[in-house]
């Protein structure tokens, strides 16, 4: 159960305390002789996007680091903070922001709508001051007034909202200050929103508790029309539905139309990512996102019985965009819908995966089942170890070790469990890593995640080796080549467990000839496509605490997805 506290975001969104702790961060990555002097922090916030050659909007989306110091989603905004050294009359740095946002337009008025007037602004954001924006350039060269100023922005690349030209020109050619520095102000950013604050926390907990409720109507569409008795019915012809009341699920499209719509009828405006909705053997590519095709929908007929047959021998099947077995296409065999997707809930993200039995009457074949609860036991294992003090590399190493036992029971290795982990072969069917941080992005704060990518080479500071990872790592280094997380675990962390098997062609060529695979026994695995659970975990003092609500034994999501719940 999830102890949280909804009235937390009755309040302002605490732009001051993200400040402080950025701040914090960046003073202490500062040589001691610049630490001294005053520090001016200046980042613009996102613009409205149009389609190219057109002027038509795009959805706009603040930019992170900028939300993450105003709490402000107000399109062409800037922000800009002082931090003075510390005084006889304070007990440490005087910090002071300025937001800036547009001033109403009558002419742009009558296309969109206005931005909040300054009162009305005052009242919602927390900012020392809140000014127009076209007082930025005045107000950004009045604090710079000596040498002993340093200037901090974000890197001017097309990653981030680059300044305005003219304030970045005067910047670069000051008499009276250096040019901008670039490499602080980012990794003090990540470093602060690593360590998430309580209102942060509950604006993480209700984006999940929105998606967990999305996952969950998609498993029960998919089961509503079963009946109570296995979920079989005669062969008939199937017509299209037109009321979303009569709506089914027969295409990875139709299931993400449905999992948005739940969201936004929830009042959540942006999915924190492109949801992948991949059947079969599309849930081998692990960032799909096609979402076009047909799978196999609802209950089993004689027909679809026979295929399942062939299915479970290890026999393929074909997917066709517009033909799913109903008026005139092929029947296909049983499968499962991978569905990874979630929302953000005011800016801060959700990361779910499911996978469910479709084309079975609700029900995992065989050897989808055998795998599902595989991956099942490789996270339950892993959300159990998590606490404070664990480096994340052991929970990905802990993750290949219950693979390999498993692989060793079902048949798919043989050979000794200590030479199948020194070769990594285990790496074909799992080759991602275990989770990533979470917040105000899906793949959350990257350079303080894993410090060690950030190189002397970078425009970043170097942050110098990660001394961090465990001396066994070394030993299988393609375990996490693609770990996006490398660190100790602290409380205040929010991440993801998502452990993964996949059967992917392009994968398993390399690992063809290994001594440690029986490829018979692979054969039969092969058609289930991958399988991945994904839940967001909050780090606690004391061990982790679960924010994804949606169930995932497969006795619960076979008895929503053959419509008995």
């Amino acid at each position: 159960m999830i102890f949280g506290n909804p009235a937390l975001l009755e309040g302002v969104y605490p732009a001051r305390l993200h400040v402080t702790k950025t701040v914090e961060k960046l003073l202490g990555f500062l040589p001691d002789v610049d630490r001294v002097k005053t520090q001016v922090l200046i980042l613009s916030g996102s613009t409205t996007p149009f389609r190219n050659d057109t002027d038509r909007e795009l959805p706009l989306r603040q930019e992170s680091n900028f939300f993450y110091l105003t709490g402000c989603d107000i399109t062409n905004s800037h922000v800009m903070i002082t931090v003075s050294p510390p005084n006889a009359a304070s007990n440490g740095p005087q910090i002071k922001s300025t937001l800036f946002i547009p001033r109403e337009d009558p002419l742009e008025t009558m296309w969109s709508p206005p931005p909040p007037t300054l009162e009305a602004a005052r009242s919602t954001h927390e900012a020392d001051l809140i000014a127009y924006s076209d007082e930025f350039e005045t107000q950004v060269a009045g604090a710079i007034k000596s040498g002993e100023t340093l200037v901090h922005v974000l890197p001017q690349t097309a990653q981030f909202p680059n300044l305005p030209a003219v304030l970045l020109v005067a910047l670069s050619t000051s008499v009276v200050a250096p040019p901008p520095a670039i490499k602080y102000l980012l990794p003090a950013l990540h470093s602060a929103r690593l360590i998430k604050t309580d209102y942060e926390l509950e604006l993480i907990r209700q984006a999940n508790a929105i998606s967990s409720r999305a996952h969950e109507v998609i498993m029960r569409v998919l089961g509503k029309d079963m009946n109570e008795v296995g979920g079989m019915v005669s062969t008939g012809k199937v017509k299209s539905a037109v009321m979303p009341g009569q709506w089914r699920i027969e295409k990875e499209a139709e299931a993400e139309a449905i999992f948005v719509a739940s969201c936004r009828r929830e009042g959540a405006v942006h999915q924190a990512y492109m949801p992948i909705v991949a059947s079969a053997q599309h849930a081998a590519t692990l960032h799909y996102c096609c979402n076009d095709r047909a799978f196999a929908w609802g209950p089993v007929n004689s027909e679809r019985q026979d295929l399942a047959t062939q299915y479970e021998n290890g026999g393929t099947h074909a997917h066709n965009d517009t033909q799913n077995g109903h008026e005139d296409g092929p029947i296909l065999a049983p499968q499962v819908l991978l569905l990874d997707a979630g929302c953000e809930w005011r800016n801060y993200a959700s990361d779910i995966t499911r996978t469910t039995p479709v084309g079975n009457g609700g029900k995992f074949t065989t050897e989808a089942r055998a795998i599902y609860e595989l991956v099942l036991k490789m996270q339950e294992e892993a959300i159990d170890s998590l606490k404070p003090g664990v480096h994340w590399d052991a929970i990905q190493l802990q993750c290949h070790s219950t693979l390999i036992d498993g692989f060793l029971e079902l048949g798919i290795f043989k050979g000794e469990k200590s030479d199948i982990l020194k070769s990594e072969v285990s790496s074909a069917f799992f080759p991602h890593g275990v989770g990533h941080s979470l917040g105000l992005d899906v793949h959350d704060v990257p350079s303080a995640s894993k410090p060690e990518a950030v190189t002397a080479s970078s425009s970043l500071l170097a942050l110098g080796p990660n001394v961090t990872i465990p001396i066994e790592s070394a030993d299988h280094p393609s375990f996490y080549r693609y770990l996006r997380l490398r660190l100790p675990l602290e409380a205040g962390m929010v991440l993801t467990v998502e452990p993964g098997i996949y059967f992917s062609p392009h994968l398993l060529a390399p690992v063809r000839s290994s001594q440690f695979i029986d490829h018979e026994v692979l054969a039969k695995y092969e058609s289930v496509g991958g399988v991945r659970i994904e839940d967001v975990l909050w780090i606690t003092e004391t061990g982790c605490q679960n924010f994804t609500l949606v169930g995932k034994s497969v006795e619960w999501i076979e008895k929503l997805s053959s419509g008995k719940a």
